[in-house]
């Protein structure tokens, strides 16, 4: 067989050289050599020999092997290591363990013994041969990196001089075979100057850090001034929503028209995320794993993360339903929970979620509002947060206290919140701590803080440093959702915080909560109330916030999307997102020893008319039992009220 391969070759040889009009050679001798490329040029144009060779692995393919497909793929420096002929007409085919060496198309016949210098005598040959090399390289993957140097008669591969840097960034990903010695020594690119900065790094995104810069000057003009700032965006999001609703609503209008003409059999499908998320939570909870992955299948064919709002939530509900079903969504929202947020990019969300809905600002008015008028004549006022975070409700706060008749009091701020996971769990406290005491230090101010990261729960009345001589405030907004209740604990950890905020016998104890029912312990019922609540805020994005805008995917990825992945996928103590609804907490309250207060007539008053001035006319402001309520077309999402201790 193989001498019938091999007399097959030497016919095929015998037809070129009658071809090119050349005397076959009778008694072909090999000859060993390392093709080498003297005069190749280097990318900043000057000749170095030390820099000519080729340096991937020495080539080793099997004989029905037609192409290296080890070169390097940074097409600026394509160089070989040393490549030697090693094969005979003897030995070529009588071993298994003996290779054809190839090299780009270019095979060593195991029966020829040709010299490149023989093929190429004249220019008419050499002019034959390109030819048929171009048409030959139609057939190899990345044909256009490879080139011939027919001027010192030798086959090497070069890069193309037609801009080498765009075919790097279509690639858009290395192979896996990279053997450079500069991939060796952690050279990513020789010539990163060559690349554009919106191209070139596209490929090394894992190497830029997640943190990202934002001047005090930006923390100042969202911070300060009590909101203010954001109406400049407010008016830009409206008048590009309503820009985009008219243009839906043409296009809408046009293809109707269109269709009128056409007969009802061409009906398009309509896809009800709604019903298909109901579905596949019920297979998931009976573990039908077969119908699960199926209409998993069919939600994500239909979902998308820049798509309308149900789109969105879909993908988001999606996520967690899979890794419900796959067991890992303690891991993955761990993960999640883990994963570093600048406080530059939670302000710019900050700052969106301000301009775009009431929610936030009114619980910071009604919060502030309430401890000015409190501390309307006190020398020294303490407020305790719990679930300060970043702490963007008091820079307001510090500078309506440098404006106050008689004086700013002195402030102090008990910062506490969850440790974070790491080596420095109170991090993120002391970091508020600096940044309010900056802004303490900017309004003259006098100012303390204390930071407290650990549970709340285990927390002691003496951790605070209470003085009976100073105003004292309680503050906690929407984070109580966040404690387990009495279905995984029978002394629950909302009741002893509850209990220690009773001790501690404060002037005021303002709370926010979120308005929910999706605590329940049965996942389906669960699951249903999550998909009402959060569906209104992803309608409440997509009616106020245009789609492209990335702080809103930041909102609807890691807050929303965030919480659903916990509600859906956790259960047990992992599972932390636990909202009661404000009727439950008044119950809740009650029973802990706490008197409700009267709603501030004119904090609701300014209230609504902020909001019917400045926001959407779906927006809801209503008041029930004392609640200040905040909702979206008819379905309260959060509540405020006041409490101070019976007893």
């Amino acid at each position: 067989m193989f001498q019938e391969s091999s007399a097959a070759l030497q016919a095929a040889e015998k037809s070129l050289y009658e071809l090119l009009g050349e005397k076959y050679p009778p008694q072909p001798s090999y000859v060993n050599k390392n093709f080498v490329d003297h005069d190749h040029e280097s990318p900043d144009g000057t000749h170095d020999s030390s820099n000519s060779y080729c340096n991937t692995s020495t080539i080793s393919a099997e004989s029905d092997n037609l192409v290296d497909h080890g070169w390097n793929s940074d097409l600026s420096e394509c160089k070989f290591s040393n490549f030697s002929s090693q094969s005979t007409p003897q030995s070529s085919y009588g071993s298994s363990s003996s290779n054809s060496n190839v090299v780009d198309g270019f095979i060593d016949s195991p029966v020829s013994s040709l010299k490149i210098p023989e093929i190429f005598r004249d220019s008419e040959s050499a002019l034959q041969f390109k030819r048929g090399f171009e048409e030959a390289s139609k057939f190899l993957p990345n044909g256009n990196a490879l080139f011939v140097d027919l001027k010192n008669n030798v086959s090497v591969v070069k890069e193309l001089k037609e801009e080498p840097k765009s075919v790097l960034v279509k690639m858009g990903k290395k192979p896996e075979n990279e053997n450079s010695p500069e991939r060796s020594r952690g050279k990513k690119n020789p010539h990163p100057e060559e690349v554009s900065l919106e191209r070139g790094r596209s490929n090394k995104q894992s190497a830029v850090s997640t943190e990202s810069t934002v001047s005090e000057e930006m923390f100042d003009m969202i911070l300060l001034n009590c909101g203010q700032s954001e109406s400049v965006l407010r008016e830009a999001l409206q008048n590009e929503t309503s820009k985009n609703v008219r243009q839906n609503k043409q296009s809408r209008g046009s293809k109707g028209r269109k269709a009128r003409g056409r007969k009802q059999g061409g009906n398009r499908d309509v896809v009800d995320l709604r019903t298909l998320l109901t579905l596949c939570a019920q297979a998931v909870a009976a573990n039908d794993r077969r119908n699960a992955c199926e209409l998993l299948k069919q939600i994500r064919q239909h979902s998308s993360s820049t798509g309308d709002g149900m789109q969105r939530m879909a993908e988001c509900f999606a996520d967690g339903l899979e890794a419900r079903l796959a067991g890992s969504g303690t891991q993955i929202y761990t993960a999640l929970i883990t994963k570093h947020t600048s406080a530059a990019d939670v302000l710019k969300a900050y700052h969106l979620f301000l301009a775009a809905c009431p929610f936030r600002k009114l619980s910071n008015f009604f919060s502030n509002k309430t401890i000015m008028n409190l501390a309307e004549k006190a020398t020294r006022l303490h407020i305790i947060d719990f679930g300060i975070m970043y702490g963007f409700q008091w820079p307001c706060l510090i500078q309506r206290l440098s404006s106050r008749p008689g004086g700013a009091p002195k402030l102090r701020i008990t910062g506490i919140d969850l440790p974070q996971p790491g080596f420095k769990p109170a991090e993120r406290v002391e970091e508020t701590g600096r940044r309010l005491a900056k802004y303490a230090e900017t309004f003259k101010v006098p100012f303390e803080f204390n930071a407290i990261a650990q549970k709340w729960d285990t927390i002691q009345i003496e951790d605070l440093n209470i003085d009976s001589g100073e105003v004292l405030v309680v503050n906690c907004l929407y984070r109580f959702r966040n404690l387990l209740d009495e279905t995984v604990v029978v002394d629950c950890p909302r009741n002893i915080v509850l209990n220690l905020i009773r001790k501690m016998n404060p002037d005021v104890f303002v709370l926010g909560i979120v308005n929910g029912a999706h605590s329940a312990p049965f996942f389906i019922t669960r699951f249903r109330e999550a998909l009402f609540f959060y569906s209104t805020l992803f309608d409440m994005l997509e009616t106020n916030v245009p789609r492209e805008i990335p702080e809103r995917m930041l909102i609807e990825r890691e807050i929303f999307g965030r919480e659903a992945m916990n509600v859906i996928a956790c259960e047990g103590a992992e599972r932390i997102e636990r909202p009661e609804t404000y009727k439950q907490w008044q119950v809740r309250n009650m029973r802990a020893g706490f008197t409700q207060l009267p709603l501030n007539e004119e904090i609701m008053k300014m209230a609504k008319e902020r909001v019917d001035t400045n926001y959407h006319k779906d927006f809801v402001i209503d008041e029930d039992s004392q609640w200040l309520l905040q909702g979206w077309k008819g379905r309260i999402v959060y509540a405020l009220s006041t409490w101070k201790p019976s007893f």
